[in-house]
């Protein structure tokens, strides 16, 4: 069950449209979506929402310490409301995902991501969730920080905001702790629409090849 929803990225108006801000742009469609506003608060360095669904508390949060210092604000709110590293689902831009993909992880490496690395360091624990939302890759590793902090192209942007919609429809297995049901809903995208087969031997597609027209 997840109680707590991060969104990771850099505070201020040069970096709301980067790829590093993704998981801003995922927690303000899921704040739009629980009908909440975000408001600035300085106890948790954040700008937080608290709603109710089904009875249960849920908190929404964009840490505004910059990437780097994210676990800052993690790891107050978690702490003083006493939720779990298991109930902590952080979204995130991933490297290693394409645009267009979306992945759903419990656990496992920081993988290099500053904001990653901080909350494991704030929390004492790698054991939360995460919701990697592809953004590419450079593929040259001294371009990533310029990579990160740039805007992507209209296409990848497009992609990426698709990806956004439908991990929010996983929203209410999440919040209930489906997470099978969860990871089933954000990792299967609809298939392409297959186009019509390409008629073989010429352009009548009633005549194989090697044969005439005229029987």
């Amino acid at each position: 069950m997840i109680k707590l929803f991060v969104g990771l990225g850099n505070p201020g108006s040069e970096y709301e449209a980067t790829r590093h801000n993704a998981g801003f742009w995922w927690i303000d469609a899921l704040a739009h979506e629980l009908k909440v506003t975000l408001v600035p608060d300085k106890a948790y360095h954040a700008r937080v929402a608290r709603t109710t669904v089904q009875g249960q508390t849920v908190w929404l949060l964009q840490p505004q310490t910059f990437m780097n210092l994210s676990g800052k604000s993690v790891a107050t709110l978690a702490k003083f409301f006493k939720i779990q590293p298991s109930e902590i689902l952080v979204a995130h831009d991933e490297l290693d995902v394409v645009p267009g993909q979306v992945k759903l992880k419990l656990g496992g490496s920081h993988a290099g991501h500053n904001g990653l690395r901080d909350i494991h360091a704030q929390l004492g624990s790698a054991d939360y969730w995460r919701l990697r939302l592809g953004v590419g890759h450079p593929g040259v590793k001294a371009e990533v920080v310029n990579w990160v902090l740039k805007k992507p192209s209209p296409d990848d942007r497009v992609a990426i905001e698709t990806c956004i919609d439908r991990a929010l429809t996983a929203v209410p297995a999440l919040l209930v702790g489906d997470m099978e049901k969860a990871t089933l809903l954000i990792h299967t995208a609809k298939p392409p629409r297959p186009k019509p087969p390409r008629p073989e031997g010429g352009t009548n597609p009633a005549v194989k090849a090697g044969e005439s027209a005229e029987k």
